[in-house]
């Protein structure tokens, strides 16, 4: 339940439309719904400006289907990230105007409308290896409310394909950088640019990359300032602090 929804809630009450004891087992559910195997935090919009998320892998079917049912109910929007094919089709039997980002692995059941922010975060892959940890940054940012645009496979392996597009660097707020092998691309993209640079490590690369272990630590070692890191393969993260950030610059 948001700021908006409490309002109504109020006004509801004000009107005559609710009753009082309706009003107070309504209010009783803000702070979480403990449903037995989750407890669902209904008043994370209230604090943080969005819903929570649910985080799919690794839950049970059903599990996951109730916690849908039970936010459908607030009228909120949903975000199931790292949804597999399966998770998508259990989802779609409760509400079929659920939509299924597959590269991304995301499932989106809007239910309101969200400001659109003026500026831009721009996601940039080092390879096309890397696009799928792309999208769940890209689709977080968006389904958030956010302009994204997306330049993808300019690793620094082949440096003037980055360079070939310094215009679109320059016109973002914000910018993720995805990458594996050595992940190199963060430090030359901040080297460039005068903007906070999200920094993801992917988990693209042979034996001695660790999973993606070589790559957080060149990003994490960088020389270039104003890089700011997530862990590895974890799209959704950046995705959802970009978001932040451009919304703090939309307030200025």
């Amino acid at each position: 339940m948001d700021a908006e929804a409490i309002k109504e809630l109020l006004e509801g009450v004000k009107k005559g439309d609710i009753s009082i004891d309706d009003a107070m087992i309504k209010l009783k559910k803000l702070p979480f719904e403990d449903i037995g195997f989750a407890k669902i935090d209904t008043h994370r919009a209230l604090r943080v400006g969005y819903p929570e998320v649910i985080y799919c892998e690794g839950k049970e079917i059903e599990h996951i289907k109730k916690i849908v049912s039970v936010m459908l109910k607030d009228e909120t929007n949903i975000l199931a990230t790292r949804a597999s094919r399966e998770v998508y089709e259990a989802i779609r039997e409760i509400d079929k105007d659920v939509i299924y980002y597959e590269q991304a692995k995301i499932c989106f059941i809007k239910q309101k409308e969200i400001h659109k922010t003026e500026g831009r975060i721009l996601v940039v892959s080092g390879g096309t290896s890397d696009i799928h940890v792309s999208e769940e940054a890209a689709i977080t940012a968006e389904v958030m409310g956010n302009t994204v645009e997306r330049l993808y496979d300019v690793g620094v392996s082949g440096l003037h394909r980055l360079l070939s597009y310094t215009d679109r660097l320059f016109a973002a707020r914000v910018i993720i950088t995805v990458a594996g092998m050595e992940g190199a691309l963060a430090s030359v993209v901040a080297g460039l640019v005068d903007k906070p640079v999200i920094a993801v490590p992917t988990s693209v690369g042979y034996g001695s990359n660790f999973k993606g272990l070589s790559a957080l630590l060149t990003m994490l070692n960088s020389c270039a300032s104003g890089i700011g890191v997530v862990n590895i393969d974890n799209g959704f993260g950046a995705g959802y602090l970009a978001s932040m950030i451009n919304k703090i610059g939309e307030k200025r």
